[in-house]
């Protein structure tokens, strides 16, 4: 099973952006739905974002209309782009299989602050 790498993280102020990058070989893309999961100090892992091989998305509660999750054929990319972040965004971020597999890739840290 591929592990998919998350990068593109980093510290922010609350209020702006950043765009998560995940790649995947076309094979995850044809069979998979794809997620991004993000995991917060004491708080379990939780689904932020999924698209479907067909393109569909859906968002937690917490992130829609700042959040959008895209998918990128030509460049083999899973990309989660992030707007008007807040504190409680604060988390490691991952990208996995949707369900998630066990083989989890090594996230991203995205920290919010003022």
């Amino acid at each position: 099973q591929e592990q998919l790498v998350a990068s593109g993280g980093g510290s922010v102020q609350p209020g702006e952006s950043l765009r998560l990058s995940c790649p995947a070989s076309g094979t995850i893309f044809t069979i998979y739905a794809v997620g991004w999961y993000r995991q917060a100090p004491g708080k379990q892992r939780e689904l932020v974002a999924g698209i479907t091989t067909s393109g569909s998305t859906d968002y937690a509660d917490s992130v829609k209309g700042r959040f959008t999750i895209s998918r990128d054929n030509a460049e083999g990319t899973v990309n989660l782009q992030m707007n008007s972040l807040k504190p409680e965004d604060t988390a490691v971020y991952y990208c996995n299989i949707f369900p998630p597999s066990d083989h989890w890739g090594q996230g991203t840290q995205v920290t919010v602050s003022s």
